[in-house]
């Protein structure tokens, strides 16, 4: 009896002491992106992804000694698919905030940009600045919070006009539904490039936007080393190479790189 205590009082000891699943118990990691943003996450000509999420996730999981399956999403799917347990990662260029912290975890960031603005040719004399969108129609890309910080944290009363994606936003922007395109300077820096696209980047630098790597609650140890393998990305230049190589010619500043301040992992 007392052998069978001393057993049972182990195997609890055990059990309480086990951590939660980690990204780092496998070698292949299910590794969420979109499709749609060029520069950023995109399909090229032969079907493959590229872009400099693509380069940055290959580059850490490289580090992490894992292989990557790419899961395919929509910009309203990046918690779901961490909730429901259908990807270890989301790199979707998706910052922190509050609400989003409250059902995962965030390692990184792994690039800090602010918020700009893309308006017509024929309108860059009268939208120079976040609070030239009073009263105007800006687009809001679902699952995305740019056009929330505009009307709630700088309190300008925008008109916000719903999207599926950043495609649909560049269709309303040129028939006239919509005044601008805010969002991440990446991003529009991106959009800018696409075919038939004449658009003006108003320059308007504002809303620190933390782009981190989405994981799931809990996991402490696969945000630790995805941070390690993030500041070794920084340290050895791999960083600087990969911001040039997409963003080198798009007039955003790089003049500085360094390692972000990371989010901390909970």
């Amino acid at each position: 009896m007392r052998k069978l205590l001393i057993c049972l009082i182990l195997l609890v000891s055990a059990c309480g002491a086990a951590r939660p699943a980690s990204l780092v118990d496998h070698d292949e990691l299910i590794v969420a992106i979109r499709s749609d943003v060029p520069l950023i996450s995109f399909k090229g000509a032969d079907g493959s992804y590229d872009g400099f999420n693509i380069d940055v996730a290959e580059d850490l999981i490289s580090r992490l000694g894992k292989r990557i399956r790419w899961l395919e999403i929509k910009a309203g799917d990046q918690l779901t698919v961490l909730t429901d347990g259908r990807a270890d990662l989301v790199f979707a260029h998706m910052s922190v905030t509050p609400e989003r912290k409250k059902v995962i975890d965030f390692a990184g960031p792994y690039h800090v940009d602010f918020q700009d603005i893309a308006v017509r040719p024929a309108d860059k004399g009268v939208i120079r600045d976040v609070r030239d969108l009073e009263g105007r129609k800006i687009c809001w890309v679902r699952g995305t919070n740019i056009a929330q910080r505009i009307v709630d944290e700088r309190r300008v009363k925008a008109i916000v006009v719903p999207a599926p994606d950043y495609n649909v936003c560049l269709e309303m922007i040129k028939d006239g539904r919509i005044d601008a395109i805010s969002t991440n300077s990446q991003i529009l820096a991106g959009l800018l490039t696409k075919p038939g696209v004449d658009l003006h980047l108003v320059g308007a630098t504002f809303n620190e936007q933390r782009t981190s790597i989405g994981v799931r609650k809990g996991d402490v140890e696969g945000c630790e080393e995805l941070n390690r393998a993030i500041t070794e990305m920084y340290q050895d230049g791999t960083a600087n190479m990969l911001l040039d190589k997409w963003f080198g010619k798009s007039g955003i500043d790089l003049s500085v790189v360094a390692v972000p301040q990371f989010e901390g992992c909970s």
